[in-house]
Order: C-alpha cells, then sequence, then structure tokens
C-alpha cells in the first residue's frame, strides 16, 4: 500500500515519512453467482390436440362428390348419392340430406321363394329400401367398409356383413351344399350378381386370398366375410375322439374353397 500523501510505500497504519494515517479498505468477499433454478416453459396454448370450430369443420367435413354412386367417406362411413332406389342393411342409416324415404322390406317383396328361405334360415339380413334423391350415411357399428364394383360377376357375402347394394343387383339365400351344415354356423349366405356397387363391412381390416385350382383355401366360417362366383366352397368337419371329449382345437368346422378366385376373410370371428 501507498501513502495517499506522499508517495511512501508503508506497510503499517502510519506513514514513516510524513505520518499520514493509512485508511483500511475492506475487501468484499468475492460471492459465487447465484444458481437459478432453470425456467419452467408452460406449454404454448393450442399445442394439445385441440382445434378451433373451423378447423375441426374442415378436417370432418364432407368429401367433393367423385361422380360415382357409392362414394367412401372415411374407412367407416359409406355415402349414397341416391336418384332413384338401392338398398341397404335395416338401421345402417345415421344421416341424409334431400328428399329421402325409407321403407322396411315387404314380407313378400322380393317373392314367396326368399321368404320362405329366410323363415327357414333365419337370415338375419333384413333389407331397407332407400327411394328419391339426396344422400345418404351409412354405418354398421365401427366395421370397416369396402365398395365392390361388380362387372356382370357374382359375389357371395355373409348376411351380417352386407351393407349395400344398388337396385340392379339381383340377389338371393344360397347354403351350403354340404350335409354337415347347420351346426357349422355360416353357412346361408347372400349371393349378388349383374353389374353395379356391392358394399360390405368388415372387423378391422380385411386380407383376401387368392384361390387357384392347385392351391385351396380353408377359412374359419364366422371370420369369412366374402368370395367371389367361381368358386366352390364345402364345409370341411374334424371331427375325432378328442373332439367327443370336448379336447379338440376350437376348430372343429372350416370353409374350403376350391377354383380361380378370391376369400375375404377378417381378423375377427363374428358369431
Amino acid at each position: 500500500m501507498f501513502c495517499p500523501n506522499c508517495g511512501t510505500e508503508v506497510n503499517g497504519k502510519f506513514c514513516p515519512n510524513c505520518g499520514e494515517a493509512m485508511e483500511t479498505v475492506v475487501e468484499e468477499p468475492v460471492q459465487s453467482p447465484e444458481i437459478q433454478p432453470a425456467a419452467t416453459t408452460a406449454p404454448a396454448a393450442g399445442s394439445f390436440s385441440k382445434y378451433s370450430v373451423n378447423d375441426f369443420i374442415n378436417k370432418t367435413m364432407e368429401k367433393h362428390d367423385s361422380g360415382e354412386t357409392f362414394e367412401i367417406e372415411n374407412n367407416y362411413l359409406l355415402n349414397i348419392n341416391l336418384n332413384g332406389q338401392a338398398w341397404s342393411k335395416k338401421g345402417a342409416m345415421v344421416a341424409y340430406t334431400g328428399d329421402v324415404k325409407f321403407k322396411r322390406e315387404g314380407t313378400l317383396e322380393h317373392g314367396l321363394n326368399r321368404f320362405v328361405k329366410k323363415a327357414v334360415t333365419g337370415e338375419s339380413s333384413t333389407l331397407m329400401k332407400m327411394k328419391g334423391n339426396g344422400k345418404v350415411y351409412l354405418a354398421d357399428q365401427g366395421k370397416e367398409i369396402v365398395v365392390l364394383n361388380l362387372q356382370n360377376e357374382r359375389i357371395f357375402v355373409n348376411g351380417n356383413d352386407l351393407l349395400a347394394f344398388e337396385e340392379q343387383i339381383d340377389w338371393d339365400i344360397t347354403m351350403m351344399s354340404s350335409g354337415v351344415g347347420m351346426s357349422a354356423g355360416g353357412l346361408f349366405h347372400v349371393k349378388l350378381e349383374g353389374t353395379g356397387m356391392v358394399a360390405i363391412t368388415t372387423h378391422f381390416t380385411p386380407i383376401t386370398l387368392v384361390v387357384t385350382p392347385d392351391q385351396p383355401v380353408y377359412t374359419d366360417p364366422n371370420a369369412t366375410v366374402a368370395w367371389s362366383g367361381g368358386l366352390s366352397p364345402s364345409v370341411k368337419a374334424d371331427v375325432d375322439f378328442k373332439t367327443l371329449l370336448g379336447k379338440d382345437s376350437g376348430e372343429t368346422f372350416q370353409l374350403k374353397f376350391q377354383g380361380q378366385g378370391f376369400v375375404i376373410v377378417q381378423p375377427f370371428e363374428e358369431f
């Protein structure tokens, strides 16, 4: 330290040259910088899965018309641009616009022969007639919808999985030509043929299996949705001593498809 009066170096309290008293300088301790807690950033408004009303409307609004009679709105909704008449599964309508009338299938509307078949088989595919001009939206318990455009073709569909078809499509109830039949379940189906749209439903996304003359396909009756008209299905029964004791695999009956065509199977057993 040096004397502020004469500049002499001083080691004590007073300057040895001029006697000037030295001031004691108190040095402030160096403080460590305070550690600030990490700032918590609040999520920005609208960062969650929320929509404004306009965003929601735009996201879920119906699609523009494609000009087709049957249009898939999404995986679970079918839009029918009705101009005349079409048939759907009873109770499948969820909304409509325009001038449309709905009428349950008459008891003898499709002839005495089909009425008797439905009574004997217990086929549950009751139909609903839609007539007029407008848009009809159909759905069936959240099942996925597939539209097939038949071109003078034939297809067989499980009655529970038939959603709708155009008026010009001819239909009938058929039964597997097999003697073991009744206990297998799923042996009565709807035959549809002609030219026009047919909408079917499946639990979850289906798989289509190709059948060739040298490669038959075996399916669970309760998972089989539809098959092409060129196939010859039959019932295959695996019955042995274990079956009688109730120790079988649970796959006692299968459908065997032979010929040339395809089978549509869903990943779900529909009892």
